[in-house]
């Protein structure tokens, strides 16, 4: 069994690798890491850093739905925990987008209280992206779009973190700033 400090360090690099020259969407084509560690350092603030399986399932939470690793690697390398944590948050790539999204919608308010805390933090990260001062009218559709949508999973998702909630309403608020 990994130390915390291993079982996050192990976990950001192997994200890393995973998704070596990936770009994220938003904010000028940044290495999609960028994304991972934001959701990563939210987790670790909202739980003031004691829970180092969420931490690590922060950044491993795109692991299975955008590269070849497995769940059964995960449980592996790092905890069942984690493992199970990162299911929960992997869409079925196999469905259209609409569906993958009303699924999100729908499937919120049953994930594990963990599962909802990276919904949220992935949701926080997703929308700052989508910030841009000057936005062209299609950034801006995207950005209402997002934000719409991201406010109805993190409907079924509230309640676990005073803080993450709080950082949410923020970032929809900025969001809506530019609308």
């Amino acid at each position: 069994m990994l130390s915390p400090i291993r079982l996050v360090s192990e976990a950001a690099d192997l994200a890393a690798h995973r998704h070596n020259g990936m770009a994220r969407k938003g904010r000028g084509n940044e290495p999609y890491i960028n994304h991972l560690a934001e959701v990563a350092n939210l987790l670790a603030t909202a739980t003031d850093g004691v829970d180092a399986e969420l931490v690590a399932a922060g950044w491993l939470h795109d692991s299975i739905e955008d590269t070849d690793t497995t769940r059964a690697e995960l449980a592996h390398t790092f905890s069942e925990r984690v493992a199970s944590l990162v299911v929960e948050c992997t869409d079925d790539m196999s469905l259209p987008k609409a569906e993958r999204r009303r699924k999100q919608i729908e499937d919120a308010p049953h994930k594990s209280s963990g599962a909802k805390l990276i919904k949220i933090a992935d949701k926080i990260s997703n929308i700052g992206a989508r910030i841009q001062s000057d936005p062209s009218a299609d950034e801006r559709d995207d950005l209402a779009d997002y934000t719409g949508w991201a406010e109805q999973v993190v409907a079924g998702c509230r309640g676990g973190s005073a803080w993450l909630d709080t950082k949410f309403d923020d970032a929809v608020k900025a969001a809506r700033a530019l609308l």
